[in-house]
């Protein structure tokens, strides 16, 4: 009904207004997504003299304006983030353009080195201050001097280095064989709550935890939440990753593999998100799954667990959304990294946005794929 959808636009506005948080967070149960449409920006595409692409994070900002945020661990230029304009419509046109482009620095004012690997940027959120957070999975290096530890950090829109937050040592690099964390394999997921609680996930299992997820076997990862006001770890949750769902193309130079490539906060609760499982095989393609999740009052804080390899816990709940095979409705998927909520439609309705990093593989393209959500009001 007509009345029905003005009202959740009215809702929306005047929850934002009363609490700061952003309206997207009021909406019951998502029921169900529909692809609206999709736009691509082609590998090899320069912005002010460097390439774009690599985009492994994704956050809306206001309106049409969003951050993102670049892999590139030093490799094609000087680590860095973008602002960006998504704008779309229920038609299904969707159009992108890039703003800026900025420079993450470090504790002492300086830009991250552009010809070392350094740090390896992977997501980023809107902080309820307006600033932002991002997450490293640092860089493992068998000589300690070139070995840098993952992290999560607060920085300006401008880039300015704010403040470290205090990560658990399950998540370091210690031997990359028998403890700690697996080599490109840590943070990819961040996920901030209304509340302001800071979500941050591993890839695929810490060594401790596990074996990497397999064809014939999952694995099981650590969620952590973070307090906003000291930095500290509060609490631990298990996410179980299901196993690899398509076996790749005999003897590829690549196996195939799953992981959890990011989450995004769904509810008032600060307790269920949307997260993207993304799987690969070679010759086959990106297999995505989006997965309602939720830490229920059942949820065990497995925080005290040193191990969770053959350890009692109760894991964060797990329902699939959507799954989408290597081509889905007409659209090649490419290798998605980021979800983030969009404006809300005319209609009342929600939407998401996915993105793609395409590796600056000449074979990929940065994808943004936009969806608009159901819910049980619906």
């Amino acid at each position: 009904m007509a009345f029905a959808h003005s009202w959740r636009c009215m809702a929306a506005s005047l929850a934002l207004l009363l609490t700061g948080c952003p309206a997207y967070y009021i909406d019951p149960s998502i029921t169900s997504l529909r692809l609206l449409g999709s736009a691509s920006i082609p590998t090899g595409t320069l912005f002010e003299g460097v390439e774009f692409g690599g985009i492994s994070g994704l956050d809306w900002d206001a309106g049409n304006s969003y951050w993102a945020i670049s892999d590139d661990r030093g490799e094609r230029g000087t680590p860095r983030f973008y602002k960006l304009s998504i704008d779309y419509d229920a038609s299904g046109h969707v159009d992108v353009k890039i703003d800026r482009q900025i420079h993450m620095l470090r504790e002492d004012g300086t830009a991250f080195p552009s010809s070392a690997r350094t740090v390896d940027p992977e997501a980023i959120r809107v902080a309820r201050n307006g600033q932002l957070y991002w997450a490293s999975e640092g860089n493992w290096n068998a000589a300690a001097a070139s070995r840098f530890q993952p992290f999560v950090r607060e920085m300006t829109t401008q880039g300015g280095f704010v403040r470290d937050f205090s990560i658990p040592s399950s998540y370091h690099y210690v031997d990359n064989a028998t403890q700690g964390a697996r080599s490109n394999k840590v943070f990819e997921s961040l996920a901030v709550a209304p509340n302001g609680t800071v979500y941050v996930a591993n890839e695929d299992a810490l060594i401790q935890d596990g074996p990497p997820a397999s064809l014939q076997a999952g694995s099981v990862l650590r969620v952590t939440a973070l307090d906003p006001v000291t930095g500290k770890a509060m609490a631990q949750y298990a996410y179980e990753l299901p196993k690899i769902p398509v076996d790749g193309t005999p003897g590829a130079a690549f196996s195939p593999d799953n992981g959890l490539s990011d989450m995004l906060a769904v509810d008032m609760t600060g307790r269920q998100f949307i997260a993207v499982e993304r799987a690969f095989a070679f010759g086959v393609g990106n297999t995505i799954r989006l997965v309602c999740t939720e830490i229920t009052d059942a949820t065990t804080d497995v925080s005290g667990l040193a191990s969770l390899a053959g350890a009692t816990y109760t894991p964060m709940t797990r329902r699939l959304l959507l799954e989408m095979p290597a081509q889905y409705q007409g659209l090649k998927l490419d290798n998605i990294e980021a979800i983030s909520w969009g404006k809300i439609l005319p209609n009342g309705n929600r939407t998401l946005i996915l993105a793609s990093d395409n590796n600056f593989s000449d074979t990929q393209t940065t994808q943004f794929i936009v969806f608009e959500v159901f819910t049980a009001d619906d």
